[in-house]
């Protein structure tokens, strides 16, 4: 949570510092919550933690890696050279001999660690905009085993608003569809992974998570490629029905909706249709998360859990209500009244007013009727 202290005095976790003229955005505490408890895990695992924040800002990350999840050492960079007392002053409290300060473009710092062997066991880019500038240049600076923290605020790409964009950013087509906000974790994972894959290295999702604006995804670099016909492809939504099917690339010319109707589902990718997280790395994030007394942290990651191993999209309760011609639905009983049937359900963690669940959309809309009456 985060509590101001002064006119730009801010508390973050275990960390105070000055925002002065740096961008700082309070709503995405979640985010930097969540990327230290993994950076805390990996130290935990590795015996070691160094870190690369590519894009510092005011500087609250690398302050977090260092005071709360233990990091060796920190490089702290911020484009903006106009940043630098700020930052001198905010970093003060790391040790001098545990942190870098410097003042470059991203890509030279990644091209610089690559030159240098100078390898990173997390490297956070926190953009604004698409990732794709970084994708590619940030793996260059990633050892590996170590992690890729990655960042998209481009919704309009993302949520088929905007296809041509979505084009030139991801190599993917972006359509419109009630599960959009997780089509924008899976395209951003999809444009890592087939990056990664040009190198014949891979990716395996640590997390991803929605904050309501702000896409990011954390993966982990491996060294092989992770794309195949069950983790990369595409994601078809019926307009008429509702219903979503994932479709490989040998299928594309033919995508036959359940419901019969002669119109073609739109189809979306080719995009990340694996798991979103790494399940182990969420138990041991949990359990660190409640021994520190971060409850919501806790229950975040025990939804992201649940949902972890069911279909790449998810059913809006408002979609539910809307093509049912009834009420909205209660989740909870929903979801409960799914389970009853044989089906897996569970919350969304990008919907908390949506239901995950490997039931088509007819018998999720039915069961929906059927709790009402």
């Amino acid at each position: 949570m985060t509590v101001g202290l002064a006119q730009d005095l801010v508390r973050e976790g275990k960390v105070t510092f000055n925002v002065g003229s740096a961008f700082y955005r309070p709503q995405s505490a979640i985010a930097r919550d969540l990327a230290i408890l993994a950076a805390a895990v990996y130290r935990q695992r590795h015996g070691q933690l160094r870190v690369l924040d590519a894009m510092t800002g005011c500087g609250v990350r690398p302050l977090r890696y260092g005071l709360e999840a233990g990091a060796d050492w920190v490089w702290a960079n911020e484009g903006n050279p106009d940043l630098g007392d700020l930052l001198t002053q905010n970093l003060a409290a790391l040790p001098a001999d545990a942190c870098r300060l410097t003042h470059h473009d991203a890509n030279q710092v990644f091209f610089t660690c690559y030159q240098q062997r100078d390898f990173y066991d997390l490297v956070d880019i926190d953009n604004f905009g698409s990732p794709a500038p970084y994708v590619s240049t940030g793996l260059w600076a990633t050892r590996l085993g170590g992690m890729l923290y990655l960042t998209s605020t481009d919704g309009r790409a993302t949520s088929g608003h905007d296809p041509e964009r979505s084009l030139r950013t991801y190599g993917a087509c972006a359509r419109s569809h009630p599960a959009v906000h997780e089509q924008g974790l899976r395209l951003m994972l999809g444009h890592v992974a087939q990056t990664a894959a040009a190198r014949s290295l891979g990716i395996e999702p640590v997390f991803s998570l929605f904050t309501g604006q702000v896409h990011r995804v954390m993966v982990r670099l491996v060294n092989k490629p992770t794309l195949s016909d069950a983790t990369y492809g595409f994601l078809a939504y019926c307009h008429r029905c509702g219903h979503f099917q994932m479709v490989d690339w040998r299928h594309l010319g033919r995508v036959p909706c359940p419901c019969g109707t002669a119109d073609t589902a739109v189809v979306s990718g080719p995009m990340w249709l694996g798991s979103l997280h790494d399940g182990p790395t969420l138990a041991q994030m949990q359990e660190l998360a409640e021994g520190w007394g971060w409850r919501s942290q806790a229950r975040l990651l025990a939804i992201m859990t649940q949902e972890n191993d069911l279909p790449p999209y998810y059913y809006p309760l408002g979609e539910i209500g809307r093509r049912g011609q009834m009420d909205i639905p209660n989740r909870d009983q929903l979801i409960a009244a799914l389970q009853v049937q044989g089906y897996r359900a569970a919350i969304p963690s990008m919907d908390w007013q949506g239901v995950k669940t490997d039931a088509a959309f007819r018998d999720c809309v039915a069961i929906a009727r059927s709790i009402q009456f």
